[in-house]
């Protein structure tokens, strides 16, 4: 039987859309996915624009493989789009653990602060037609 789950803040940092798991997703297992969770990841990613994501798992402390699943489709559809880019922030030690065994850090984009992944995302994509300059280099 599906659970229901706080859902997830979303909110938008210098165009780059983040999306923070609070301690409801302390652990992200099927129940929770199939909770809504899935559906939720998926369209939220899927509407960002630019299609620049972070995910934040500061409060997350288990993570199963279906999880892990998830972010692979979430991140190869972003990657799909023209300036689509992913990143996962605030990874407890276990979690990074988990990605580093599966060698996934060698894929996705970790940092261990919000601020330090939106900023990543941001330097990478300074060419975007119609982006602008980098608010966080010139301090906006």
């Amino acid at each position: 039987m599906p659970v229901s789950v706080v859902t997830p803040e979303v909110v938008v940092d210098h165009r780059v859309t983040v999306i923070v798991l609070s301690a409801g997703y302390r652990s992200i297992n099927e129940q929770v996915l199939d909770g809504g969770f899935r559906d939720f990841l998926t369209e939220t990613c899927g509407r960002a624009d630019p299609p620049l994501v972070v995910l934040d798992l500061s409060n997350t402390t288990f993570f199963g493989s279906s999880f892990i699943e998830l972010i692979f489709r979430v991140w190869n559809r972003l990657q799909a789009r023209p300036g689509g880019s992913f990143a996962i922030c605030g990874l407890t030690s276990h979690c990074l653990e988990v990605l580093k065994i599966t060698h996934l850090d060698t894929l996705w984009r970790l940092y261990p602060t919000r601020e330090e992944a939106v900023e990543a995302l941001l330097v990478h994509h300074p060419d975007q037609p119609g982006w602008g300059p980098n608010p966080l280099a010139t301090g906006g």
